[in-house]
């Protein structure tokens, strides 16, 4: 008979996402793990089969949560240039506010385990797609809605606003000063008008 499994996975991952977030890959020990989501080894391995997959479904997590979260953010905000302001001081404040210098899982990724790991270097380049298609889909709506008077290009705005998005989380992690964060973002916004 097989054995019924005493814990939530989602959950388990939930944990597992903001342990490999905070500590980073290497950094994450099996104890760790096994002590911060409240499972035995055996467990770990039979469900998630190891620290690597595990890692890989959690940043997949944070990954499809940010994504999900920003496309709802977006359709809460139809005018688009208080929809960029309020994205990006969002992001300031929990940058600002986060105890733990976490900054983004993505960067923190990109910046520990990239170029050695093939496999990922496919799924951030996905992601950084993924964002800018949604920043460009916004920004065309706004365009379109004459919201928008700029002459930029706007999948080249894409791809700034999604660099200044996440060097957010990376500055802050140095230099959580808010002040001079809003201004950059100011300087950005600007290019909207």
């Amino acid at each position: 008979m097989p054995r019924v499994k005493l814990f939530d996975e989602n959950e388990v991952l939930k944990k597992a996402m903001y342990l490999f977030w905070k500590k980073g890959y290497a950094a994450t020990s099996i104890q760790d793990m096994v002590t911060c989501l409240g499972i035995n080894r055996a467990s770990l391995y039979d469900t998630f089969g190891g620290k690597e997959q595990l890692f890989k479904k959690s940043f997949e997590l944070y990954r499809r949560t940010n994504i999900e979260s920003l496309t709802t953010f977006f359709q809460n905000y139809p005018n688009i240039k208080e929809g960029f302001s309020e994205l990006f001081n969002n992001a300031i404040k929990e940058a600002v506010s986060d105890n733990d210098c976490k900054g983004c899982f993505v960067v923190n990724t990109i910046t520990e385990l990239i170029p050695n790991d093939e496999s990922l270097i496919i799924v951030l380049e996905k992601n950084k797609q993924d964002f800018e298609n949604l920043f460009y889909e916004y920004l065309l709506k706004g365009k379109e809605e004459g919201q928008l008077k700029t002459d930029q290009n706007l999948k080249s705005l894409s791809a700034l606003f999604y660099t200044i998005h996440n060097g957010i989380g990376v500055v802050s992690k140095v230099s959580p000063n808010k002040k001079e964060l809003a201004a950059s973002i100011d300087v950005a916004l600007s290019l909207l008008w």
